[in-house]
């Protein structure tokens, strides 16, 4: 069976930096927002911290106090909109995506999405790649009580798709993603779109493989274990 050590009932992928390949027009789109609001560039630390999380986490970070649900609200529209707008027509599945599909169809196992973003940037995003129907659920941040690092989403997912969170397989383009998932139980892989693989190795929480993209882990998948049971 597929991942040989390791046979997955569900994959659960998050989406941003994972299933598409779209971090560029997200930093573009947060370079905009911050100088239109007079506020100091994303460096690499606010980054990390930030990365994977919500809006309704991130402003008020950005911002240095508290807000008001009307002020998360409008501005995540206003972010969330120059993300749509830049990234329009120019957004492609990340790497080696749907033959993963393929073989998971194949092999009867299911796939759903696990993301922080907005419902409007998850039907924006998916629309673009024309992938939306190949995902049997897709879970939310703003669905959840808490957002990554807290396995709250992908337990969510897993539930949406009616899998034990161990029976899952998640994959994830952050650090913060990779807490997220193994908090929730699921063995992780981690792609190298938004973080060079020593930033995973180096981490507290790891992922159990790290690859460039999806069509490399299939590569491995075909000459070696992607996840052995000793690393659960």
């Amino acid at each position: 069976m597929m991942f040989r050590s390791f046979s997955p009932r569900a994959v659960v992928f998050d989406l941003d930096g994972t299933i598409v390949d779209n971090m560029a027009w997200h930093a573009q789109a947060f370079d905009a927002f911050v100088e239109r609001h007079g506020l100091p560039p994303m460096d690499m630390e606010m980054r990390r911290r930030t990365d994977g999380k919500r809006n309704r986490e991130i402003f008020p970070l950005l911002f240095g106090r508290e807000l008001s649900e009307a002020e998360i609200a409008a501005l995540e529209e206003e972010k969330e909109g120059m993300y749509r707008e830049l990234s329009r027509g120019r957004l492609e599945p990340l790497r080696g995506l749907t033959d993963l599909l393929d073989l998971l169809d194949a092999a009867g196992i299911v796939a759903g999405v696990a993301t922080s973003g907005p419902r409007k940037n998850v039907e924006h995003s998916l629309a673009e790649i024309g992938l939306a129907h190949r995902f049997k659920a897709i879970a939310r941040g703003d669905q959840v009580k808490h957002g990554k690092p807290a396995p709250d989403v992908f337990l969510h997912a897993a539930g949406l798709l009616g899998v034990a969170p161990e029976d899952c397989l998640a994959f994830e383009d952050a650090p913060l993603g990779v807490v997220a998932a193994r908090r929730a139980g699921m063995a992780c892989v981690a792609v190298t779109t938004s973080y060079d693989a020593a930033t995973f190795e180096r981490a507290e929480v790891r992922p159990h493989a790290v690859y460039p993209d999806f069509a490399a882990f299939l590569a491995a998948e075909r000459t070696a274990p992607i996840v052995t049971p000793a690393g659960r």
